[in-house]
């Protein structure tokens, strides 16, 4: 039985297998649980326990000195550069990155903050090289580097940890800070089989969000330095990100750190089982990284693909044309991805 089945809050015409995003996630019994009997207290305030443990938690868990609850990811990543830069200065970033592809950039438009985007490479990670080519001189004419922010995952490929320390590297010996996207921070240490810290420790700031794959409804967590964080609670508030008893969503960032991320290889293998279906199928072009698979199909057929699955209770993204992203979570079991392979066999059959 779908997980969503019996979910508080549920419609009646609710989709049995949402594969947009695993932003789509309901909370469970047992987060719904959790948040219900949050500690609470007003934040901006610094009082509300729930978020204050929230934040000490991801914070140990990455080895940062400190972290701060905010609402959203782009949040969390524009309070990020805004701390570490000043009007007039620069980052450098992936061109498909979503710092500067997706996230509307905020940075430059309210920040002041220039975004030099580079080429991203098929692992999905920042040549060095085209790092150092990007450095800008000692120049009035010229922004000032201050920043290289990563991303991991992108595009759900988990960059290989050595890929990662050479980007790092490239900026941090030209004096620049570097930041991490860890929007799937979690999805990315579960495919590459490391530890917290060892990806946490590449970066000087690592967003990482609670709602993509974790399962909660709202809230991102930045950490890092203490001066750092200090300044982005400031923009924080400035931003509107301030919340009162916000402690009833960090219980559930509380519940999703300790129940949650062990269970992420489960969506990484139905990826690659989904993935293996389509192949079979010889329908297009097929690629899977992490819980995502990326299936363009042969015949652009794509709006009665979508047709036909939604006339099954199957939900699929994308466009017209082009590649569609196929997401697997934790409201997707084993019961709900046999519906969607049974769709995609009943349309290619």
């Amino acid at each position: 039985m779908s997980q969503y089945t019996g979910l508080a809050g549920m419609g009646a015409d609710a989709p049995l297998c949402d594969l947009r995003s695993d932003t789509v996630t309901r909370p469970d019994a047992g987060m719904l649980q959790a948040m219900a009997a949050a500690e609470l207290g007003d934040d901006v305030f610094g009082e509300d326990p729930s978020v204050n443990r929230l934040e000490a938690v991801l914070a140990e868990r990455l080895g940062k000195e400190a972290g701060l609850f905010v609402p959203t990811g782009t949040m969390s990543n524009f309070t990020a550069m805004l701390a570490h830069c000043q009007r007039g200065e620069e980052v450098i970033c992936g061109r498909g990155y979503h710092v500067y592809a997706y996230e509307a950039v905020g940075a430059s438009v309210l920040g002041g903050i220039a975004l030099c985007p580079v080429a991203v490479r098929g692992d999905g990670a920042l040549d060095p090289a085209e790092i150092r080519s990007a450095l800008r001189e000692d120049d009035p004419h010229l922004p000032i580097s201050r920043l290289v922010s990563l991303e991991n995952t992108h595009n759900g490929l988990a960059v290989p940890l050595a890929e990662m320390a050479a980007a790092a590297g490239a900026g941090r010996a030209a004096g620049l800070s570097v930041h991490l996207d860890g929007a799937r921070f979690f999805n990315a240490i579960t495919a590459l089989g490391c530890s917290e810290t060892d990806l946490a420790g590449l970066a000087d700031t690592v967003s990482v969000c609670l709602s993509k794959g974790l399962g909660t409804p709202a809230g991102s967590v930045l950490a890092g330095p203490s001066d750092l964080i200090a300044k982005a609670w400031r923009w924080r508030k400035m931003l509107g990100g301030g919340m009162r008893q916000a402690g009833v969503l960090a219980a559930a960032g509380l519940y999703a750190l300790e129940h949650n991320v062990a269970r992420l290889a489960e969506d990484h293998a139905r990826a690659a089982e989904m993935a293996g279906v389509l192949r079979s199928l010889g329908a297009g072009e097929v690629v899977q990284a992490t819980n995502m698979v990326f299936f363009t199909p042969a015949d652009g057929r794509n709006d009665g693909l979508r047709a036909h699955l939604a006339a099954d209770g199957v939900v699929i993204g994308g466009g017209s044309s082009g590649a569609i992203r196929i997401v697997l979570h934790r409201d997707v079991d084993d019961a709900a991805l046999a519906r969607a392979v049974q769709g995609l066999k009943s349309f290619y059959g």
